[in-house]
């Protein structure tokens, strides 16, 4: 356990607390297990180590972190780094990328029975969940799901803009004030460009090439590393899954064909839906439904996203659809707090079942949401509303 204190304490050091995330306060630190999922490369392992050293920087022999990927778990397991760390008056163990070490969903049941005194909170990749039931854990673990970053938060991490989060109810009924408050601190639109480019992920000090490196690398490691693991995805299917995603991110959006997919993958229809319910659920892509509240259409999704616009980017660089971009953000942060179904008919999203949106440019009309309630146009490249033509960046104020 000595090699594992010391790793902790080293990362710990490099860790700044300059840009801390406001979501920090919705995770439950303070229950008995809690759980942190989201994309690879959204900050997971930065935001327990800020958190550990705001609350435990003069009690660190009563916390410890480590990651899953640790050598020490070669030959220790879980349940014993508890024992030791509990006898050595541990109170709260920190465990990351969890769903690289081999059932522990069932070591972790049984330290939660064990040890009642002892808080424990783990990390790892949004497919936790499919093994979650594993060991049944959903009464026993809170969990939070981690999103990349909003707009608001890359103005304010690396623009020096501070606004506060607006809720939906704000941004659709006094889009006027919003707006004030923000056009008074900046031109809203290039930032917003740059947003859907490269504002994602916390890479952005990094460099543009460097950025779409890491990004790539991210989908790269959950189609080759991840799916194979946790889902027992064919290695030989591995490649066809990535040939797919470069062809739907070189695409307008559309509605999903299965059988043209399954042809191309040379799989079965069932073996296609599969595998994109596993692709949505590790946030590689979205998948939106024209009726989600029936069971028949829910087995086969209508259209399909790439799960933030940097992805697209990342994959297309200066071939991405600027339309599609504009979609794909639109699905990623509507999507994270609010039930998004795709609309047929009239317009493009309908949200919570009531609200009508239709996305595109500045000058896009109502013509395929005229006369209908509840109605919005989400534009582009304009700072003002005008009725219910809304700027399409409010929607980045959400979080």
């Amino acid at each position: 356990m000595d090699v594992l204190v010391s790793q902790f304490k080293r990362w710990l050091t490099n860790i700044s607390l300059d840009l801390v995330r406001e979501c920090i306060n919705e995770v439950a630190w303070d229950e008995r297990l809690s759980a942190i999922i989201g994309p690879r490369g959204v900050g997971k392992t930065t935001l327990i180590l800020q958190y550990i050293r705001q609350h435990y920087a003069d009690s660190l022999s009563e916390v410890l972190y480590a990651t899953a990927e640790s050598l020490y778990f070669a030959q220790n397991t879980l349940v014993d780094l508890a024992e030791r760390f509990v006898t050595n008056g541990g109170k709260h163990l920190f465990l990351d990328e969890i769903h690289r070490y081999q059932n522990w969903s069932r070591e972790i049941k049984l330290i939660y029975d064990t040890y009642p005194e002892l808080k424990v909170t783990i990390s790892g990749s949004s497919l936790l969940q499919i093994l979650n039931s594993e060991a049944d854990l959903s009464r026993r673990c809170i969990w939070y799901n981690m999103q990349g970053l909003s707009f608001r938060e890359f103005l304010q991490f690396y623009k020096g803009i501070d606004l506060p989060v607006f809720s939906f109810d704000n941004i659709l009924q006094n889009p006027d004030e919003v707006c004030r408050k923000i056009n008074t601190l900046c031109h809203p639109v290039p930032l917003f460009h740059e947003y859907l480019q490269v504002g994602y992920f916390p890479y952005y000090l990094e460099g543009e090439k460097r950025y779409y490196e890491r990004v790539g690398n991210v989908i790269d490691y959950v189609i080759g590393t991840e799916l194979p693991m946790v889902c027992k995805v064919e290695t030989v299917n591995v490649r066809k899954l990535q040939m797919l995603l470069n062809v739907v991110a070189g695409l307008v959006p559309y509605e999903l064909d299965i059988s043209k997919i399954a042809l191309m993958l040379q799989s079965s229809r069932n073996t296609v839906i599969t595998y994109l319910r596993y692709l949505s659920m590790s946030k590689v892509i979205n998948l939106l439904y024209s009726d989600i509240q029936s069971l028949k259409k829910v087995q086969k999704p209508d259209k399909m996203y790439l799960e933030n616009p940097n992805m697209l980017y990342a994959l297309c660089l200066d071939k991405a659809n600027i339309g599609t971009a504009r979609e794909t953000f639109v699905v990623n942060q509507l999507g994270y707090q609010h039930r998004i179904e795709y609309s047929k008919k009239n317009g493009d999203f309908k949200i919570d079942g009531k609200y009508v949106f239709e996305v595109g440019g500045a000058t896009k009309n109502f013509y395929q949401v005229a006369d209908l309630p509840d109605s919005y146009i989400l534009a582009d490249d304009i700072e003002w509303p005008v009725g219910n033509k809304l700027p399409l960046w409010l929607v980045g104020l959400l979080y």
